[in-house]
């Protein structure tokens, strides 16, 4: 854990001013629009963000009228800068998603883990502890990386360097994977479609619905980089629900 600590650590100057000063495609343009819907509506609500990085979904979450907004994560330089725009309802703290004790039980209406739980060594422990701080009718919105693509993930290319396919290999192999992002080492994790279903359905959970979000024509045309979102999916979004009233 250690490890991907000091990556993230090292990350973070890059991710905050992207985050605060770049395009960012991929959650402006693709991702926000069906995580925000699986948030449902937020006015009035108790929120945990899991992995909150810099703060911009908490501020999201704020700024749609949730009650209290609440942001976890385990890099400092990131909880700082959270704080620097913190607002009057959100909040942030440096914790391990993995482990919530500190928060207590039946204490959220919503939480979310945006991209989070793919970077964690143990998701199922993140998800059982989201489940206990719950509300019962509580709502779990998952973004994680889609399975195909966190398997390998490069693109086949033919030789005038054209896109032919997306390599899937290695799918059952589950675990540990290494890449390169904004120019620094980087590791999350890959784990089956079935792995991540039964981790949450063994947590109690019941799945709602699952999104496998594509680039709508108004946001390609604003982000003609995602063109590659309507060929495969990069990533999967799971709405959850704690059983209750």
């Amino acid at each position: 854990m250690s490890d991907l600590r000091r990556e993230w650590r090292d990350l973070a100057p890059e991710w905050i001013r992207e985050e605060r000063e770049g395009r960012n495609p991929t959650r402006r343009g693709l991702l926000d629009p069906p995580v925000i819907a699986a948030c449902g509506d937020v006015a009035g609500i108790r929120a945990l963000d899991c992995g909150c990085g810099e703060g911009r979904l908490c501020r999201i979450l704020a700024a749609r009228g949730a009650r209290c907004v609440l942001g976890l994560d385990t890099c400092e330089a990131m909880i700082a800068a959270a704080r620097e725009l913190q607002g009057s309802v959100d909040e942030y703290r440096c914790a391990d998603v993995q482990d919530l004790s500190f928060l207590p039980e039946g204490s959220f209406d919503l939480a979310v883990s945006y991209l989070n739980q793919c970077d964690l060594p143990d998701f199922e422990a993140n998800t059982r502890e989201v489940f206990r701080v719950l509300r019962a009718g509580g709502r779990f919105v998952v973004a994680n990386l889609h399975p195909m693509r966190s398997a390998v993930g490069h693109w086949l290319k033919d030789e005038e360097g054209e896109k032919r396919h997306v390599v899937l290999d290695r799918y059952f192999d589950e675990g540990e994977r290494q890449w390169r992002m904004m120019g620094c080492p980087f590791t999350n994790f890959h784990r089956s479609l079935q792995t991540t279903i039964r981790g949450f359905l063994g947590a109690g959970f019941a799945l709602l619905d699952l999104i496998e979000p594509s680039i709508t024509p108004e946001n390609l045309r604003a982000y003609p980089e995602l063109a590659d979102e309507l060929r495969v999916p990069n990533f999967i979004v799971y709405a959850l629900r704690k059983p209750g009233a």
